[in-house]
């Protein structure tokens, strides 16, 4: 098990947010370099209840130490929230996330597209008329999205953030790839890879946030 130390990162943000050139940061309007509050241990033990799963190490002492969300990646991490007795993250795409199905196990360890396998799209001078290409057309893409936007795809994998144009990036919860950091880049058709280190080495939560902060830090540099 990796215990990660997250006691450094309050001050690096605090040195980011008061940096003259922080707010060019990309992201960094949205969260302000501001992490929300950490679970306690009693918060932490209901939502792992409720999720029917223990969360990887690094991204479970984050929330215990660092904070619930804020400060990230991109636009920032999803916050948790508990609304009317139930956990859940919040933000764009955060909704992802299927809270029933997280403990099952997602299969993959290599990149998939769901997409693979599809035929290509009507093209317009197959038909003899607008008409007849249009519903063609209405019925391949209505196909598409059944196949590619199915939520057996995201089983196991918790979304933490979004990077615009509905491209997200997703820990791996259970399975195979458990603690594994994860694109998920169906909305412009290449569908689902693990995220890697320079070396090739899948990152972990714990290397892909730090991996921002260094590249934030070089930023204002």
């Amino acid at each position: 098990m990796t215990h990660a130390d997250w006691s450094d990162v309050r001050g690096r943000l605090a040195r980011l947010a008061a940096h003259p050139d922080g707010d060019t940061v990309f992201g960094a309007h949205a969260h302000r370099w501001t992490l929300e509050p950490p679970l306690r241990a009693e918060e932490m033990a209901e939502l792992e209840g409720q999720l029917r799963v223990e969360l990887p190490e690094e991204y479970r002492s984050f929330l215990l130490t660092a904070g619930r969300g804020g400060a990230g990646p991109t636009y920032g991490l999803f916050p948790l929230r508990r609304v009317d007795g139930r956990w859940a993250w919040e933000g764009d795409g955060a909704d992802l996330t299927d809270r029933e199905t997280l403990h099952q196990p997602f299969p993959h360890t290599e990149p998939f597209n769901p997409a693979d396998g599809l035929p290509e799209p009507p093209d317009e001078e197959d038909y003899d008329t607008v008409e007849a290409f249009n519903e063609a057309e209405d019925a391949y893409w209505e196909r598409h999205d059944r196949l590619v936007y199915a939520p057996e795809h995201s089983i196991g994998l918790l979304y933490l953030c979004h990077l615009g144009c509905a491209l997200r990036e997703a820990l791996v919860v259970s399975g195979p790839a458990r603690g594994q950091m994860w694109a998920d880049d169906t909305a412009e058709g290449s569908g689902f890879r693990p995220l890697r280190d320079a070396d090739g080495t899948p990152l972990g939560f714990d290397r892909w946030y730090r991996r921002w902060l260094d590249e934030a830090d070089a930023a204002v540099a």
